[in-house]
């Protein structure tokens, strides 16, 4: 699945979210695309680091949470405070006031997208597809150690 196509499945399940309340389902797919492109560490071309947000949750407290979204099986669920944890509070508050929700909203409807984003861009518990294959996976363990 390419990253634009994971963004717009991931409007579609915050606006279908019953945590971002009213506000959330009447917002523009464009404008919430965008938002969670900027969220997530889009690139300006699109791009979607779902590996990084992973190995955060890994490394956070949240392997079993991850490993749930990465699987062929149904998906934990996420809390708000899971979200908020996860991306920090300056991050939820920006988003929230780029799309004119309240951070309870913003982190709730997040609950549900990021999950739904993490498992399609994961084949059978892999997200090798998803960071541009094994020279992705390669740029990203260099990140990591510093090389």
């Amino acid at each position: 699945m390419d990253m634009n196509s994971l963004l717009q499945l991931g409007a579609e399940a915050f606006k279908k979210s019953s945590q971002s309340g009213d506000a959330g389902s009447a917002l523009n797919a464009d404008t919430l695309t965008n938002a969670l492109a900027s969220l997530t560490g889009g690139s300006p071309e699109g791009g979607l680091d779902i590996g990084s947000l992973v190995s955060q949750m890994q490394s956070g407290g949240m392997a079993e949470l991850a490993a749930s979204f990465l699987g062929d099986g149904q998906n934990a669920q996420m809390s708000a405070s899971n979200v908020t944890e996860l991306l920090g509070s300056d991050k939820i508050a920006a988003f929230a006031s780029q799309l004119g929700l309240s951070e309870s909203e913003a982190a709730g409807g997040l609950s549900e997208a990021l999950p739904n984003m993490v498992d399609k861009a994961s084949n059978g518990g892999s997200l090798l597809d998803s960071i541009g294959g094994v020279s992705g996976a390669i740029g990203i363990a260099s990140k990591l150690f510093g090389r």
